[in-house]
């Protein structure tokens, strides 16, 4: 197995002449409780059915790559460290030949769950291998004309990966403790967890259409229902009340492990918390207040001001979630 790092197209030459069952390595993930592709399910057991795995507490590595065909797949392997170490040295600018030894692999799936916007050199276009009898459908990155649980779940951790520019929409110097503020140039509502709302109009910043977000730019990010009458409009908070609601029973009753995830990185030594469930997603820091992505309102990302109650409810999560090793 033949591996490059995701920055670099080194350490594939003479792809050209490599047969099939050569695998020249372009990226990888974790697959564990704590860190998983959200794009694959709400939490880690979901995430592991996606691939047709056993969710075991300690993980699987997942590395993406072509064969000498081109052909795309994903290789499972159960060295976590090894994958784990290949990341944090890409992610650091490092070379690193990914190399996993063939006793660790579980699985050999066909295509890739993930967007990839590398590809080998030296051999063909990446593609979907041929298919022979008995072989599962090749996976596939979701598509980002639609919106749904996977680009909802995207959503969300670009938010997260642009924390600073989402937070800098939020005006939240209106009176009152959890006052409700609006997004500044976006035209999005921010409802405090006390349980009042505030939502001048249809919704909030806008995710575009690829289901990845970036920074709302200035002007309404929506004027859907701008005309229409109040009692048709639908409250776009109430997705979000329900949200808050299920993430207190999460306190009452677990939910499945890595549907509250906390990490650590962010400025003055706070976390930043992902929590999912049916229909919506959450990023929060827990010095701070908190954004919501619902299946019912495409690509809006509404604010969630900080309020009395959500800064006890926040810690909380925080306590039961489960973090990187």
């Amino acid at each position: 197995m033949g591996g490059t790092d995701p920055n670099a197209e080194a350490g594939a030459a003479g792809a050209a002449e490599a047969d099939a069952d050569a695998l020249f390595v372009l990226t990888a993930a974790l697959l564990t409780p704590a860190r998983f592709p959200s794009v694959l399910g709400d939490d880690y057991p979901a995430a592991c059915a996606a691939l047709g795995l056993q969710p075991y507490a300690d993980g699987y590595g997942l590395v993406f790559g072509q064969d000498g065909l081109g052909a795309r797949w994903t290789v499972v392997v159960d060295d976590v460290s090894l994958v784990a170490v290949a990341i944090s040295s890409w992610d650091c600018g490092m070379a690193y030949d990914l190399s996993p030894d063939e006793n660790s692999v579980v699985a050999g799936l066909p295509g890739w769950p993930l967007a990839l916007a590398t590809a080998a050199p030296g051999v063909p276009a990446p593609h979907d291998p041929e298919p022979e009898k008995g072989d599962p459908a090749p996976l596939v990155p979701p598509s980002g004309d639609e919106w749904g649980p996977a680009q909802r779940r995207l959503g969300a951790d670009e938010v997260a990966l642009q924390w600073a520019a989402w937070r800098a929409q939020v005006n939240d110097e209106a009176p009152g403790d959890g006052a409700p503020g609006a997004a500044s140039g976006s035209g999005a509502a921010s409802h405090s967890d006390s349980g009042a709302a505030s939502v001048p109009d249809s919704g909030a910043a806008s995710v575009p259409g690829s289901g990845t977000a970036s920074a709302p730019e200035s002007g309404p990010a929506s004027d859907a229902g701008a005309s229409a009458s109040p009692a048709v409009v639908p409250d776009p908070y109430d997705g979000v009340r329900k949200a808050l609601s299920e993430l207190r029973g999460y306190l009452e009753e677990p939910p499945p492990v890595g549907r509250v995830r906390s990490a650590g990185g962010a400025e003055g030594g706070a976390r930043m918390l992902r929590a999912d469930g049916p229909g919506w997603s959450l990023v929060a820091r827990t010095d701070d207040m908190a954004f919501v992505l619902l299946d019912e309102l495409p690509r809006e990302v509404l604010p969630v001001a900080r309020g009395p109650r959500l800064p006890s409810l926040l810690d909380a999560l925080d306590a039961m979630a489960v973090r990187p090793s």
